[in-house]
């Protein structure tokens, strides 16, 4: 093409015109126009991204946005006047306090003058007791305990009396008796103690004698009050030497060693005898505290009462505000109150169980009130700050102050709140009183945080962290442990009546419940469909012979031996099936819209796609799922020195983990607990043959049969009675638990009243389990004077910790067959 017809076709080539330069600036405003927009875009990325870091941070401490279901003075005087004062201390021997966050506290110790001193206060199985532990306590107005020492009894009385406006009067009796009356007299010091706890004053008063004879106190709860130190009676003739000690400390959990070292031999007692020589003894002498104890500090006024045995001390508490006393809650009037309370709990004692009906001799029936007895008497009401952590925080944060009113486990080795233990004394607790069931469950649920997680180990205060190894305390936002609430809700609301209060306390719970199932569902949900998994397990391959699962409650059993996201755990599976009953019923009493809790509960019960989730057919039983071997041992593991390395430089042996066979994708070859869960929660059909098979495994004294109940692992499970590492002993790994052999009767019992082809097998079964768990723990306790922890499969003893005051005392309701 030439270039005239590229010119004609509008094809010419032109030069642009020269660009005029810019004005003088305007590059440079570009410039920094861009700039400036690139910086508000990285400063706002960056600022959110802090708020975002921040606010997950913070999510894990932030409360569930429900108004709560109780209000802030619900435990006041003024709204629950009867429960104000109570044993609210279970981690001592004697303790009285009221249900406020700064409560004045008092307590009981002792001191034994013979020897080297031995002082005792908070309850400590290395104290070697005999026994301690309730006799009768109603949880509300009175309480007999027995506490067997060296050589002499120790009996505990306390009584309440209401009037005025702040919780009414109280008063203890302390009666000290010699084992043998003949030998020769025991000299024992009583110290009785009233402390504030960072807010408040006490006043100490003398007699003419200098003896301390009463002290006044004011703090904001109860105002003005008095408490009395009578004379006491006894103390061979009137022989009594009277010590006295007012200070400040650090915190109520450092008083033990206040006393400790307060106390000096310097002082003597008069002889029983003229005759005899005075005896030196260990009495209050002088302490100094920190030359700066803190804002928090606590007062302190402790009264030593020293005597020889037989004797009675009282102690008064008096309100001010109790302007029509009739007169001193002491001396006959004490005896008169103290029998008419004891008479009103043992007739409503046979009115709730009916015991006697059921043929039980009278020695039986007081173990079945002393075990009811320690379940009320541990309950403790406590207030302070979870230590938590999420994989948001570096370090852990303090949650915020709560109180919890909550029955413990034990008061020697778990005197503090567990929230799967906790579902189980409800069940014993809301047989004898709902109200206090009732409060309980308010109480945990006030807990949960905004994403519906419920710290599970409440350790509140420092009277409560003071009896916790450092590793057990701060509580991760990912584990669970069983919503053993939900089974204490399912037997309340199957009463044949709901009281209004009852639903009110429902519809403020509500939007709680929902929030806690769907946080099971979010965060413990296995990769398949309606599976579930334990988060929180531990992941050291080495150190375990088996990797614990403590979220689970069942701490060490079995479980796939290389933790994986591919497990799927049956019990949980169960409990959630559980949850989702109970939501439907709590649904339909509000009339709210239950049809997603419906579809949950159907699909959880399918006792098809159960099967296919965790039926081993191997095992003959149902089974977690995950990357398991069976082939794994503790061997020593021994380091030799390198060449030229000093052999003393060596690390010690130790004990690991040997694989010998790689894991794979598998059910779990261990019979035990967990394999019984379809049953022990009643979710097989009672038709389904399953039902049977399971039943062959519980009555197979060569797997889960004992004449002192269900064992927690077969004996031919590998693992059965195996220990985890050299310093972790076998714990549900064999021995029998009362709290899952509550369950397995409670099913056969179920599984005795519905047709079905196994129904006569049920009710044989039922039968003798429940005999053989009545007799062990009625025999243990006669023989040791506690309830334990766990009970060998072997002989039947209690072993483990105790006394355990938590849910052991379900016999109760084995004995009643109240399921």
């Amino acid at each position: 093409m030439t270039r005239d017809r590229r010119r004609h076709a509008g094809f010419e080539h032109r030069a642009p015109p020269p660009r005029k330069p810019p004005p003088p600036g305007r590059e440079w405003s570009r410039f920094l126009l861009v700039a400036t927009f690139s910086c508000i875009i990285g400063f706002s990325a960056f600022g959110y991204g802090s708020y975002k870091k921040w606010s997950l941070a913070v999510r894990v401490v932030t409360l569930h946005p429900a108004p709560p279901i109780l209000t802030p003075n619900s435990t006041s005087p003024a709204v629950s006047s009867h429960l104000f004062w109570g044993s609210y201390r279970p981690q001592l021997y004697l303790g009285m306090k009221t249900r406020s966050p700064r409560s004045v506290v008092t307590g009981l110790m002792w001191l034994l003058q013979s020897g080297s001193p031995s002082l005792r206060h908070t309850c400590e199985q290395g104290d070697g007791l005999a026994r301690y532990g309730w006799l009768m306590h109603d949880g509300v107005n009175f309480g007999i305990q027995e506490i067997k020492e060296k050589g002499f009894t120790l009996r505990t009385e306390f009584v309440k009396r209401p009037g005025g406006h702040h919780g009414g009067d109280w008063s203890w009796r302390i009666v000290g008796t010699p084992d043998d009356p003949s030998s020769p007299q025991q000299l024992v010091s009583l110290l009785f103690y009233v402390a504030t706890d960072g807010q408040g004053s006490l006043t100490p008063h003398m007699d003419k004698r200098n003896r301390l004879s009463s002290v006044t106190g004011k703090s904001e709860e109860l105002e003005r009050f008095t408490i009395h130190f009578p004379r006491p009676e006894g103390g061979a003739d009137g022989h009594i030497s009277y010590n006295h000690l007012t200070t400040v400390c650090p915190g109520l959990h450092h008083i033990t060693d206040v006393v400790r070292s307060s106390v000096s031999d310097r002082f003597t007692h008069p002889a029983p005898d003229a005759s005899s020589s005075r005896r030196r003894y260990f009495g209050l002498d002088s302490y100094h505290p920190p030359s700066h104890p803190g804002a928090d500090h606590s007062h302190i006024v402790i009264h030593q009462v020293t005597m020889y045995l037989p004797t009675q001390v009282e102690m008064l508490f008096e309100s001010d505000s109790f302007r029509q006393r009739p007169g001193p809650l002491s001396g006959a009037t004490f005896s008169a109150e103290l029998k008419m309370h004891k008479e009103n709990m043992e007739e409503r004692f046979q009115e709730r169980f009916r015991l006697e009906e059921k043929g039980f001799l009278p020695e039986q029936v007081s173990f079945a009130q002393a075990a009811l007895s320690n379940m009320l008497g541990g309950m403790g009401y406590f207030y302070g700050s979870s230590l938590v952590r999420s994989r948001h925080n570096l370090e852990p944060v303090s949650y915020p102050p709560a109180p919890l009113y909550t029955a413990v486990p034990s008061r020697s080795f778990f005197p503090r709140g567990f929230l799967w233990d906790e579902g189980f004394h409800l069940l014993l607790v809301a047989r004898w009183d709902r109200s206090l069931a009732w409060q309980s469950l308010a109480h945990w649920l006030d807990l949960m945080n905004s994403d519906g997680w419920i710290p599970r180990e409440q350790i509140l205060g420092p009277e409560a962290r003071s009896k916790v190894p450092a590793e057990f305390v701060v509580q991760w936002d990912e584990n669970a442990n069983p919503p053993t609430l939900f089974l204490a809700l399912r037997q309340l609301l199957a009463s044949a009546t709901v009281s209004s209060e009852e639903l009110q306390f429902l519809h403020k719970a509500f939007p709680r419940l929902q929030t806690w199932y769907d946080w099971f569902n979010n965060t413990q949900n296995g990769l398949l469909p309606y599976s579930y998994r334990w988060r929180g397990r531990d992941r050291d391959t080495l150190q375990f012979l088996n990797p614990k699962t403590l979220t689970s409650g069942l701490d060490d059993y079995p479980r796939a031996s290389h933790p994986s996201d591919d497990e799927r755990h049956v019990d949980l599976r169960c409990w959630m099936a559980l949850a989702s009953e109970v939501m439907v019923t709590i649904c339909e009493l509000l009339g709210e819209d239950g049809q997603r809790y419906k579809e949950s509960h159907k699909a959880l019960t399918d006792n098809s796609l159960l099967d296919k989730l965790h039926w081993s057919e191997r095992l003959g039983a149902y089974a977690d799922y995950g990357n398991h071997t069976q082939n794994v041992a503790l061997e020593w593991e021994r380091l030799r020195p390198a060449p030229g390395q000093d052999p003393r430089s060596v690390p010690p042996p130790r004990l690991v983990r040997v694989v010998r066979k790689s894991p794979k994708l598998q059910f779990v070859g261990a019979l035990g607990y967990v394999s019984l869960f379809p049953l022990l929660l009643q979710i097989l059909s009672p038709d389904s043959p399953k039902v049977g098979r399971l039943m062959d495994h519980l009555r197979d004294a060569d797997r889960l049969w004992t004449p002192y109940g269900i064992r927690s692992l077969s004996k031919s499970s590998p693992l059965f009675l195996q220990r985890n590492t050299e310093h972790d002993p076998p714990y549900w790994r064999g021995p029998i638990w009362i709290n899952m052999n509550y369950l397995v009767v409670r099913a056969l019992h179920r599984y005795s009243q519905v047709d079905g082809p196994y129904r006569e097998r049920a009710l044989g079964l039922y039968r003798e389990l429940r005999v053989n768990l009545i007799a062990n723990l009625y025999r243990q306790y006669k023989e040791s004077g506690f309830l334990w922890e766990q009970y060998n499969d072997q002989t039947g003893r209690g072993q483990g910790c105790h006394p355990f005051t938590g849910w052991s005392a379900l016999i109760v309701q084995i004995m009643a067959e109240e399921y």
